[in-house]
């Protein structure tokens, strides 16, 4: 029997990453700083609490794991107030490969972003040799990518192997950001336009999917194989516009598609506008409005190759975009 833990392990990735794990028998320590919202059914699941940045708590979690996945992370669009973003994403990596390193966890499976490479230009079929930007449009994709350099670095190190794997706007049962803010938006009727052009096409990737690659990678991680310090997209490899996603989504909640188009500029400009506003009167950074960042993400393609991760992992989708909506739906209503 395997002892894996799981950071982040109350947020929604985290929290199938647990139940999948202790469904195949595994022993799970589930770490977050906070509570789960709904208690794991499962003997096999120890909570521990436990914030990122305190190195001792750490260092005890993971005494005597076989695998580490790093699921946690803070996520924030806009630039100003961000340094607990890299307070959690970087230093809290950081420190959760320090303490792997010092009590000899030989696998550490990151979760990063497909947002690490993302410049605010067009990426069609993108795939692992695309380069880090040299300037960031937001905080939470400079600080995954900062943070998954480090851990493909460490690679090898005390005998841990490392990698990473970079979904795409992931969506599932439990979501409690994506799903629901549509949702919200709807019913207040702040949903009928749509940015840019609708015909820009977006990678998904369903919760399922995503935990079944990390799975495969923490499988088949060695210091020195193939996986051992690679980074690697896992999507549902099925591009579509992100606005006919959204219009799928509406669909099936009963609620009208957005009917007419905002342009760019005036979209930018509004949300420029209020992210200043917001820093100026030093409000907490929320994610409850488009920011730039999210207003450049609609209106670019922004979809990438599984080949790596299907070659080297073995991983294929189990659950297409259309039946992961369904599934979602279904527990929304």
């Amino acid at each position: 029997m395997k002892r894996m833990v799981v950071t982040g392990s109350s947020g929604f990735v985290g929290g199938h990453v647990v139940r999948a794990l202790a469904s195949r028998g595994d022993e799970v320590v589930a770490l977050d700083v906070a509570a789960p919202r709904e208690p794991f059914a499962s003997d096999k699941v120890q909570v521990v609490t436990a914030d990122l940045r305190d190195a001792a708590a750490l260092e005890q979690a993971v005494r005597g794991a076989d695998s580490v996945f790093h699921v946690a992370s803070r996520v924030q669009t806009r630039a100003h107030g961000s340094d607990e973003v890299f307070e959690v994403n970087v230093g809290g990596t950081e420190k959760l490969l320090a303490a792997c390193r010092d009590v000899g966890v030989p696998r550490f499976v990151y979760v990063s972003s497909a947002s690490v490479v993302y410049d605010g230009k067009d990426i069609e079929r993108g795939d692992e040799k695309l380069p880090y930007p040299t300037h960031f449009h937001a905080p939470y994709a400079e600080s995954k990518a900062i943070a998954e350099a480090k851990v493909l670095k460490e690679n090898g190190k005390g005998g841990l192997a490392t990698c990473s794997i970079r979904p795409h706007v992931v969506f599932g049962p439990g979501d409690a950001r994506f799903f629901p803010a549509i949702l919200a938006r709807a019913k207040s009727g702040r949903l009928k336009a749509y940015v840019g052009d609708a015909h820009k096409l977006s990678d998904f990737t369903y919760v399922d999917n995503l935990v079944h690659g990390m799975l495969l990678a923490a499988d088949k991680l060695e210091a020195s194989g193939p996986v051992g310090g690679q980074a690697y997209f896992v999507t549902n490899g099925e591009p579509v516009a992100f606005w006919e996603f959204i219009g799928k989504v509406l669909d099936g909640l009963g609620y009208p598609r957005p009917t007419f188009r905002v342009p760019y500029p005036i979209a930018f400009g509004a949300a420029a506008i209020r992210e200043t506003i917001d820093a100026l009167r030093g409000a907490t950074p929320t994610e409850d409005r488009f920011s730039r960042f999210t207003i450049r993400y609609l209106t670019t393609h922004h979809y990438f190759s599984c080949d790596k991760a299907k070659r080297d992992l073995g991983y294929e989708r189990t659950v297409d975009i259309d039946e992961g909506i369904r599934r979602t739906l279904a527990t929304l209503r």
